[in-house]
């Protein structure tokens, strides 16, 4: 039977932080059934988040989502930290009793938790961990030894918003105008779209760039083009590690900085300042160049929230400061970021 899926966002599905169940609804070619969640039960999909572009009822139960022919309950929340709640482990084994598989892209592995693993035994489903490390990485084999494709990496001021999206729209962009092209999966929402890839972030610290090296030669047999997900922010005091691996392990040629409009601080940590664009274009660069120079060709701008007009002219503010091509791909089309980094 194939996977009808119901994405579990336990009250949060109008939030940033379901951006799991976000990008499988935008992106992937996966059949979605419902949306659990309780907050924001009796609702459709489109008229919370209308960006999604699938409209699907929005339940409050997972009995609901089974009883609609869900199959497999997705955990459609990238939580702070990543770990799993007593209240969504209570979801989990409502799901699996149900004989549903239960797809998850947390740091607690589903399998090696002797309860969900026993239940899930017990009715005969699987626990899918998207955040599961593969089997042997090491180091990073070094510039010299990187494929000869072109790689585009996209980076962040801050942590969910966007990177992800905008690596998917700027893919889309290439192979519309018939570019063979590939996205490159590094977190549990872009494996759940693409169905392959590596989330850096549960990667031994020391193997991060390795992971990402690995990444860029398995996209090479794909792909002459590659678009890289970028993971955390460069400032962030807790995820600036899975930057710089994922920057010097996948070695761009080129790197697009993704904003959300008029932020100003950390969404995390709102006591650190985020940085002029200007500064963390030179930020990013400088950190690129420690091991292969990468210059930023264009900014993406997350203006979710904003009217076209205030969207526009965030737009036009960030190319007057940065002297770069800016525009906010989601909303407006990644042609301009795409011609930028070509």
């Amino acid at each position: 039977m194939s996977d009808r899926l119901a994405l579990f966002t336990g009250g949060q599905f109008a939030e940033s932080n379901a951006k799991t169940a976000h990008g499988i609804l935008r992106y992937a070619g996966r059949e979605v059934v419902a949306v659990v969640d309780d907050a924001q039960a009796g609702a459709t999909t489109a008229s919370v988040v209308p960006y999604a572009r699938r409209d699907v009822p929005i339940v409050a139960s997972v009995g609901e989502a089974r009883a609609a022919g869900a199959n497999v309950l997705v955990i459609g929340v990238a939580p702070f930290g990543g770990a799993l709640t007593d209240a969504w482990r209570a979801a989990l084994l409502e799901a699996i009793e149900a004989g549903m598989h239960v797809e998850a892209g947390l740091h607690t592995v589903l399998s090696e938790d002797p309860q969900l693993a026993a239940a899930a035994a017990h009715a005969g489903v699987e626990l899918r961990d998207l955040r599961a490390a593969p089997p042997g990485l090491s180091v990073p084999p070094g510039p010299a030894k990187r494929p000869d494709v072109r790689v585009v990496l996209t980076v962040g001021s801050d942590c969910a918003i966007g990177k992800m999206s905008v690596t998917l729209e700027l893919d889309a962009a290439a192979r519309a105008r018939g570019l063979d092209s590939a996205f490159v999966a590094t977190g549990q929402t872009g494996i759940a779209i693409s169905g392959w890839g590596i989330a850096v972030d549960h990667v031994i610290s020391d193997f991060i760039a390795g992971a990402a090296a690995r990444l860029v030669e398995e996209g090479a047999a794909r792909a002459p083009l590659l678009f890289v997900e970028g993971q955390g922010a460069l400032q962030h005091p807790a995820y600036s590690g899975v930057t710089l691996g994922l920057l010097h392990g996948s070695l761009p040629d080129a790197l697009v900085l993704c904003h959300r409009a008029g932020a100003t601080v950390l969404d995390d940590y709102h006591e650190t300042p985020i940085l002029p664009l200007p500064e963390l274009v030179a930020l990013y660069e400088a950190a690129a160049g420690w091991v292969r120079p990468a210059r930023v060709g264009a900014i993406a701008l997350n203006t979710r929230g904003l009217d076209d007009d205030a969207a526009r002219a965030a737009i036009d503010a960030a190319s007057s400061e940065t002297g770069l091509p800016a525009t906010d791909p989601v909303r407006f089309g990644a042609d301009a970021l795409l011609d930028a980094v070509l």
